[in-house]
């Protein structure tokens, strides 16, 4: 595999995957998850079947499912539009609101706002949240080999709405506009919506629970898939772009792929190539990610988050520790869950909670010097110097007290983790605890934290980590040891609960390394300003990659003075997009004449 996560030279050990990873899929899961993606498939509405398929195609398609017929792409069914790329006019070939689902989840017309509350109302309340755009730029016409942008556009797991990336009469700069860089490169570029948390049914419920999101990602690929010979761009090469929460539900899919597990998911939305007796015949596996500051591994989130922040007094030292004695409790799990993973560095060293702030630092020194190698005009503050971040449109100084550099040699000399992350928690306050799985702890009912990304549909949230579960307070909203009578571990032992399968369908930590065909190529960026999630998550996912087989190529890296966003890095991106599509060769030419991987898998876990 070729690894871009330390020097040249230096091969990554095998690790063994995390212990859930490991486990086969017992009767009891696949039961379970029968029984959840029933409960969801509750709350599909009809609708009228102009509004839940794609027009009528020309081409053919590769089985007389009746369901799959539906799902035909119409290669006529498009308007051209016209942008400028780099001061050169594009015409732009706009296939609009493509539902990849043959019985999507009918949504309410008000939809919750943004940060800033209210509400929304979106104008495709049949398949707004099952659709895609698709956008092929001229030099794609006709071309089956191009690679597929796969963008999606949630933040933090909320719902995503369809939206068009690219507009008629827009200008792009291929150095800073990743749709620009896409047209420019010839990539079909495809914009994904899907459910997730927040959205609201036509009949009230909360259809978005996970693990809708990645079943409805699977679902937009295997759409491709299905449509492969009629489409320009070739479903051998999608690369899934995503940020934050998208940054995790790329991971995921690019984890999962072809797993068993969300079968029942794409039966109940009518996703394309599973047949009359729920098997699956279309691939859902990817060729390559390109993930931003994922937020995975969200049952651990609030663990990884709290040790972080308090290994080093980090919360005390910045006066932003309410609740310390809720803190230590959930930080003092890291050592035993950090342990489990079985994770190595690429040294050999294992990767414990004794070494991972070694770890972390080695990665920020990267990143500084990579940074400062990068240009010549690069440069960091010395000690005492003056970092000057704009953050919201203010630009506020903060004294470099934590990193000392070597100006010619360009190395970093120094580090100091504990006003390092002083740093990091100062120019954006951290989070409260817990982090991740806040809602119904201490009486908090207006918490946005992922935690209504769980439970049935009928329910607006369920604690889906053991300390909250067991902390909550909120009398009434059917989550907790208050309400049920029964301790975390006592609920999830039960057959009936499906919260820890919820739980396990959206984390790839499960996935790498298992029986899942894992794509071959990633790119992954951390910002070393980030305090969203913690530095261990992606640390974490970085040295699982590295120990999957199936994995070729892996460029992960903490992105210099970056906060938490994406696609700050263009060029750099997209670079690497074109070395490992080049690299891969002509998807054309492969047995049976689409396909890199021949046969249709469906693993267990």
């Amino acid at each position: 595999m070729q690894r871009l996560t330390e020097p040249c030279g230096r091969d990554a050990l095998a690790h063994r995957p995390s212990v859930r990873a490991e486990r086969p899929v017992t009767r009891k899961r696949l039961s379970r998850g029968l029984s959840l993606a029933g409960s969801l498939a509750l709350t599909l509405l009809a609708v009228p079947a102009s509004d839940a398929v794609a027009a009528p195609t020309q081409s053919r398609i590769h089985a007389a499912d009746p369901q799959d017929a539906a799902l035909a792409f119409d290669s006529s069914a498009y308007t051209t539009i016209t942008v400028t790329v780099d001061g050169r006019p594009t015409d732009v070939r706009w296939y609009k609101e493509i539902c990849y689902v043959a019985n999507p989840v009918a949504a309410a017309a008000q939809q919750p706002g943004g940060p800033s509350g209210g509400s929304t109302t979106i104008p495709n309340t049949a398949c707004g949240y099952q659709s895609m755009n698709v956008f092929v730029p001229e030099s794609a016409f006709g071309d089956q080999r191009a690679p597929i942008y796969f963008a999606v556009n949630n933040g933090g797991w909320m719902a995503s709405h369809l939206r068009a990336s690219v507009t008629a009469g827009a200008s792009y700069t291929s150095a800073t506009s990743n749709v620009g860089a896409a047209l420019k490169a010839g990539y079909v570029f495809v914009d994904v919506a899907n459910r997730s948390r927040g959205l609201i049914g036509a009949n009230g419920s909360f259809p978005g629970k996970a693990p809708a999101a990645v079943a409805d990602a699977k679902a937009a690929v295997r759409y491709l898939r299905l449509n492969d010979t009629a489409m320009p761009g070739s479903a051998e090469r999608i690369v899934v772009n995503g940020t934050s929460g998208g940054g995790a539900l790329a991971s995921t899919l690019g984890a999962s792929g072809n797993s068993g597990e969300y079968t029942p998911y794409l039966a109940a939305i009518g996703a394309a190539g599973i047949d009359v007796k729920g098997r699956s015949t279309l691939r859902d596996d990817v060729f390559a990610v390109n993930a931003y500051c994922p937020i995975t591994d969200l049952g651990n989130a609030d663990t990884a988050y709290e040790w972080l922040y308090n290994v080093l007094d980090t919360r005390d030292t910045t006066g932003q520790n309410p609740s310390p004695e809720e803190a230590a409790e959930i930080a003092a799990r890291f050592e035993a869950y950090e342990k489990s993973l079985g994770l190595r560095n690429a040294d050999g060293s294992r990767l414990t909670a004794a070494t991972m702030l070694d770890t972390i630092e080695k990665e920020v020194v990267r990143s500084a010097e990579t940074y400062l190698k990068a240009d010549p005009a690069h440069t960091i503050p010395p000690l005492g110097g003056t970092f000057r971040i704009t953050a919201g449109g203010t630009t506020k100084p903060y004294v470099n007290d934590w990193i000392g550099v070597d100006t010619a040699t360009r190395t970093v000399r120094s580090v100091d983790m504990a006003k390092y992350l002083t740093f990091v928690a100062t120019q954006a306050a951290l989070k409260t605890t817990p982090a991740f799985d806040a809602v119904g702890v201490d009486g908090n009912t207006t918490s946005r934290t992922e935690t209504n990304l769980f439970g049935p549909p009928t329910q607006t949230y369920l604690n889906y980590t053991e300390y909250s579960w067991n902390h909550n307070d909120v009398a009434g909203d059917g989550s907790g040891l208050d309400d049920t009578g029964l301790t975390w571990k006592q609920y999830t032992v039960q057959q009936s609960t499906t919260v820890d399968d919820q739980v396990h369908l959206i984390n790839p930590m499960d996935f790498i390394g298992s029986g899942a065909d894992t794509a071959p190529n990633w790119y992954v960026r951390h910002g070393t300003r980030d305090r969203d999630t913690a530095f261990t998550i992606s640390v974490n996912l970085d040295r699982a990659l590295a120990g999957d087989r199936q994995v070729k190529d892996l460029n992960y890296r903490f992105a210099w003075d970056q906060p938490h966003a994406g696609n700050y890095d263009v060029p750099e991106a997209m670079a690497w997009i074109a070395d490992v599509v080049r690299k891969a060769g002509d998807p054309l030419a492969h047995s049976g004449g689409r396909s890199d991987r021949s046969s249709v898998s469906q693993h267990k876990g």
